[in-house]
């Protein structure tokens, strides 16, 4: 059975925090959402320790601190290590993906052009986070 899932969203475009959550809504999905600007921010969460995410779901081009120097941060951490961080970005620079996977991410997914298809993603994405053993804290 799909749990709940507590989601850190990472994002510093309020049009994309705005259509992530519109999909949430439309499928009809009683996730949580916690949002973060920036990756300065998500530490900042995350060192509260109030909620820890079930998963992180961030962009990776984002001002402040990047999405490549926040993993490093978080995979260093050794609890919140374990969280499965996927990027949602527009970036399909192979560069960018390969230091992601070396780093520790669990998913890669560029953003689609088409809506559709990008529903059709955080569905799949969040449907297979919601049915997997995860750790909790």
């Amino acid at each position: 059975m799909a749990k709940s899932l507590n989601i850190l969203l990472i994002e510093d475009d309020a049009i994309e925090v705005m259509k992530f959550n519109r999909v949430l809504k439309t499928l009809e999905l009683n996730h949580r959402i916690i949002e973060a600007n920036n990756g300065e921010e998500a530490v900042d969460i995350l060192k509260r320790k109030e909620i820890i995410p079930d998963i992180i779901i961030m962009d990776l081009n984002m001002p402040k601190l990047n999405g490549i120097e926040f993993l490093s941060i978080l995979k260093a951490d050794d609890v919140l290590k374990y969280i499965p961080a996927i990027i949602l970005t527009t970036s399909n620079n192979h560069r960018d993906v390969m230091e992601c996977y070396k780093i520790g991410i669990a998913g890669y997914i560029l953003k689609p052009l088409k809506y559709e298809e990008y529903v059709d993603r955080i569905q799949k994405v969040l449907a297979y986070w919601s049915t997997n053993e995860i750790i909790s804290q």
